[in-house]
């Protein structure tokens, strides 16, 4: 064997690399993957139509199901053009995921609208008009927002320089719609919305990111605090309250104000995604503790002050004994879940739109029923694949601001999934969450690919970082001299 290609240590395989780390073009597995999901999406779609039969009123919109299909399938490219050009380096599975579900999530809500249609003409009462065109309307501002994040954060360690800023705006964003009289913010008794002419936003949606991005920049600045500084109690390191105040009042306040506002949902969502972010900070279990402690005094705190915490807790324990009443709505849902069954009735086929709000806060139990337990399965682990991609992206990147906020935002999407998951089927009490991606509703659509948007800035950045350089050997290998090592 030929060694002198060794001995300087600057090539053969034993050279010093430097640079990025080389990969296949991940675009182009990214488009490969798009198309194959917008494929899935249109036999979905056409498959349901057959199911179904009928056509929704087109209303303002005039939009027929393929036409719909089209212009989803044009939104989901310029989405991969978008990230092709911003954020050539990015995760190539994320975004065919988020497309898949989006995607999914519209097939279901025109099936909805067909059954409404239907139900209505046979009572012969006037057709609803269809949400399935206003929500691809808000598919297209959500894409829209999603490449302007991208362009506009070019570096996913810019939010830190206004963390602080962001936790004001975040919770500034939750108290508007408390201090609002009920005509412009209350909806189904939450008053988590702002209503204007027509126009409706859940400023909560936003405020979960503006609040993640504050936490990830308080702890990166301050984690010695919660390593080091402070007292030991019960072998556990409580940081001083002065360390600790500006986190805790955000996390208090924002816990609070969702309370009042009677969105249970989001309390659990703030609260649970805050928790995490502490614990990738500081790798501590004690924080795990200390925070189910904190979530185990309030919630008996919210049970014994609101009356609509115990609505909640009574209708989870039994939903049956109140079945016409406040228990209908998680009945039904069991009911169409027991219906789908191991495979489901199929697209078109079953009856979801007898659950109370199948659009929003059930869409769960309409793929459950129509898709069965296999279909069920499938959408929960495509949240998985991107739930853990997300992970991926931000324990690949070196800063800690990259990774906190990463792990953060990772979680809230499985995190919320759980939730919602959890209380269609009774695991949990029902909380009013809805399914990110899926549910009608453009602020949760708006606000998800927001968080998308900025995982795949992070993935980015994370693979476009240089391998660090693997220092060449002191001694040529071929002199190297032999040593023999005692194990002890």
């Amino acid at each position: 064997m030929d060694v002198s290609a060794f001995r300087d240590g600057s090539s053969g395989p034993f050279a010093a690399v430097s640079g990025p780390i080389g990969r296949p073009n991940p675009r182009r597995a990214e488009l490969v993957l798009c198309l194959a999901a917008i494929a899935l999406v249109a036999v979905a779609g056409l498959g349901m139509a057959a199911g179904a039969g009928g056509e929704p009123a087109a209303g303002a919109a005039g939009v027929s199901l393929p036409m719909a299909l089209g212009i989803f399938a044009a939104l989901s490219l310029l989405a991969h053009v978008s990230v092709r050009v911003l954020a050539p380096m990015a995760d190539p599975v994320i975004l065919p995921c988020v497309i898949l579900l989006n995607g999914l999530g519209l097939v279901l809500i025109d099936r909805l609208d067909r059954a409404e249609a239907a139900d209505a003409l046979s009572v012969g009462q006037p057709v609803p008009e269809p949400d399935s065109a206003h929500q691809l309307i808000w598919t297209a501002v959500g894409i829209a927002f999603f490449g302007l994040v991208l362009a506009v954060v070019r570096n996913h360690s810019q939010p830190a320089r206004y963390a602080y800023t962001c936790g004001l705006a975040g919770v500034v964003a939750l108290l508007v719609p408390a201090v609002l009289p009920s005509r412009f913010s209350e909806v189904n008794g939450g008053k988590s919305w702002i209503l204007l002419h027509g126009f409706s936003i859940q400023p909560g949606e936003f405020a979960k990111v503006l609040l993640m991005i504050f936490t990830a920049g308080f702890l990166v600045a301050n984690r010695d605090l919660f390593t080091v500084a402070g007292k030991r109690v019960f072998g556990m390191t409580v940081p001083r309250l002065r360390d600790l105040a500006p986190l805790l009042l955000v996390t208090l306040v924002s816990v609070l104000v969702l309370v009042y506002e009677k969105n249970l949902g989001f309390s659990l969502l703030v609260f649970g995604a805050t928790l995490a972010m502490v614990y990738i900070a500081t790798r501590r279990a004690s924080w795990l503790l200390i925070g189910l402690a904190m979530f185990s005094v309030g919630a008996v705190v919210a049970y014994q002050l609101f009356p609509h915490v115990r609505v909640r807790v009574s209708v989870w324990a039994d939903p049956f004994a109140d079945y016409s009443n406040k228990g209908y709505q998680i009945a039904q849902g069991l009911f169409g879940l027991g219906t789908g069954g191991l495979w489901g009735a199929g697209l078109g086929e079953g009856r979801p739109q007898k659950v109370p709000f199948a659009k929003t806060d059930f869409i769960v139990a309409t793929i459950g029923e129509e898709l069965g337990l296999i279909g069920l399965t499938a959408v929960i682990l495509i949240f998985t694949v991107i739930t853990m991609r997300g992970f991926t992206a931000a324990l690949a990147t070196r800063d800690a601001f990259g990774k906190l906020l990463g792990g953060g935002l990772a979680f809230s999407i499985g995190w919320q999934l759980f939730v919602v998951v959890g209380g269609v089927t009774k695991l949990i009490p029902l909380t009013g969450l809805t399914t990110p991606f899926m549910s009608y509703g453009g602020s949760s659509l708006l606000a998800n690919y927001i968080v998308i948007a900025l995982l795949l800035r992070i993935s980015h950045d994370a693979r476009s970082q240089a391998a660090p350089a693997t220092p060449a050997p002191s001694t040529p290998l071929a002199d190297a001299m032999t040593q023999a090592i005692r194990r002890h």
